[in-house]
């Protein structure tokens, strides 16, 4: 699901400085707000170009609690798009996202998500959300790392998605969580004419007839970082094994997805300059899995110089390293921000065996990226990343992993 240019706003809004207007009453302490342009980039999604009015509501303290974010965008491929976006942040790291979208050609979204990092004083976690989508810029080019360049197609992704997760924390640092998902999927015909449907091109990938899947899943959380959205120091580690059943189809309906993923900062003394290391391991088990089950390098968190799902397989690995590195902190809006740049590199491969080449065919994409942050909770991102097949664009409300 994209909202690059509304992301890519936010991030702007915080980046241009003061606000246009701003009003204060009894309740909240004031409530800015930024008319701004928006253009943005997307190697998948094509370029756009509107307005943006961010509106950042924060309490008597100065604290963010709330971003209304109406835009009216026209993108290259699929023309005028109208978005409402709201972003509510409450005490303990409660998080309630909502976002509506119509474009004029094919695209839908409706989503909802509620998180609750902290619930009944710290002894568990819940979260919750739901989604409605037509993603009509989405691109396949086959299973496996040698796809070239050229066998690039289009296609749209009509998706339904709920899902829930219970974590309990058997200490300060250490969860446990069960979760289950259900995603059906769709694929009908893209919106970006000049690349081939996927639907006849790849007729035969497992996936193309779409997809109703129901996965259950345990995760195993390990969080020693002093803060979920914007830490500077600490270690987490995630890992989760996952048994899925697709009900279209009768043959072979089971398969199990893994994955591993280590993050590790180390920050100076003075925490202007922090160096993160991340290391992901993915794998995916079973017959006739659905393309867009499997493992996937490229996008906004993984292998930043290519575009969303760029090469996909069973398995994967990927290292990023990345140097955040401070450069100011000035009050805007009535909040403290603090900027970063952010060199980085992104290494990555997929694979359909671990019997060879473990250490061979790796992709790498270096950039650089752009943050704005509002501590606690509020991170905006633009991420430039380059590869041998040009170089990629993305903007993000988080760090990229």
């Amino acid at each position: 699901m994209k909202s690059a240019s509304f992301r890519l706003a936010v991030v702007l809004a915080v980046l241009l400085g003061p606000p246009v207007w701003s009003v204060a009453d009894r309740v909240w302490a004031e409530t800015s707000y930024f008319p701004i342009p928006s253009v943005s980039s997307s190697k998948n999604d094509g370029n756009d170009a509107g307005l943006i009015v961010p509106v950042l509501v924060t309490d008597p303290d100065g604290e963010l609690r709330y971003i209304h974010a109406p835009m009216l965008i026209h993108n290259s491929y699929l023309g005028a798009r109208g978005t409402y976006n709201l972003f509510r942040y409450d005490p303990g790291g409660r998080l309630m996202k909502f976002q509506a979208s119509l474009t004029e050609d094919i695209e839908r979204k409706l989503v909802f998500t509620f998180t609750d990092p902290a619930l009944s004083d710290g002894r568990y976690a819940f979260s919750f959300g739901g989604a409605f989508f037509k993603n009509a810029t989405s691109r396949f080019f086959g299973i496996s790392q040698d796809t070239p360049e050229s066998n690039q197609s289009n296609y749209t992704a009509r998706e339904v998605r709920a899902d829930w997760k219970f974590g309990v924390y058997l200490n300060e640092v250490t969860q446990v969580a069960l979760s289950q998902r259900y995603r059906e999927v769709r694929v009908q015909t893209g919106g970006v004419t000049e690349f081939p449907y996927a639907g006849q091109v790849f007729a035969s990938v497992s996936g193309m007839q779409g997809a109703s899947i129901l996965g259950h899943r345990v995760t195993f959380h390990y969080d020693t970082r002093d803060n979920l959205i914007s830490p500077t120091v600490g270690t987490q580690v995630t890992s989760y094994a996952e048994v899925n059943q697709n009900f279209r189809n009768g043959t072979n309906p089971l398969y199990t997805r893994y994955e591993l993923d280590f993050k590790k900062l180390f920050p100076s003394e003075s925490k202007r300059m922090i160096l993160e290391v991340r290391g992901n391991i993915q794998t995916t088990f079973g017959f006739t899995v659905p393309f867009y089950e499997r493992s996937s390098l490229g996008g906004q968190n993984n292998l930043r110089g290519y575009g969303v799902d760029r090469f996909i397989d069973d398995h994967l690995i990927v290292l990023n390293i990345e140097q955040r590195i401070h450069v100011l902190r000035t009050r805007v809006a009535n909040v403290m921000a603090e900027f970063e740049v952010a060199p980085f590199i992104d290494m990555g491969k997929t694979f359909n065996t671990f019997k060879k080449r473990q250490f061979q065919d790796y992709e790498a994409t270096p950039g650089i990226g752009f943050r704005g942050i509002i501590r606690p909770g509020t991170v905006g991102r633009i991420d430039y990343g380059y590869s041998k097949e040009g170089g990629a664009v993305f903007a993000g409300l988080d760090y990229p992993f």
